[in-house]
């Protein structure tokens, strides 16, 4: 029972020996010439400019979970709308269709969430009421 698992292990065991023979390749065909040029900090091939410990807004945050939201929905959409005529032939497109209906209606009520809410507004109150009342 276990022998069919062997060309597992030896797919395994040859990608390993790959990547730990390119890397002491790589060691022994490398130059190695340290130079100050070589150890300075860089972002992007500029200098960098003040620290690196900046405050964001969390509004970035929140777009791109936003952004997530929808992109992981096009890649749902995309191949259950092909899909949508073979199940069409098979006598299944309204199922298939209130299926993908619903699926549409909670990223709807999600998205409605997040608006009502105002995570969607880029510049948006800190407080409902004034901070000294806050107690």
């Amino acid at each position: 029972m276990y022998i069919e698992f062997a060309s597992v292990l030896v797919f395994l065991m040859l990608g390993f020996a790959f990547v730990v023979g390119s890397l002491i390749f790589g060691w022994f065909v490398r130059l190695s010439r340290p130079s100050p040029d070589k150890s300075r900090i860089y972002e992007c091939g500029e200098p960098t400019i003040g620290s690196a410990w900046v405050r964001y807004n969390s509004r970035f945050y929140t777009v791109a979970l936003v952004y997530l939201l929808f992109d992981v929905e096009v890649v749902v959409l995309l191949p259950a709308a092909l899909v949508l005529r073979e199940f069409a032939g098979a006598g299944m497109a309204f199922a298939a269709l209130m299926g993908l209906l619903v699926f549409l209606g909670v990223l709807a009520l999600g998205l409605a969430y997040e608006w009502a809410n105002g995570n969607l507004d880029w510049i948006g109150t800190m407080w409902t009421s004034k901070p000294e009342d806050m107690s």
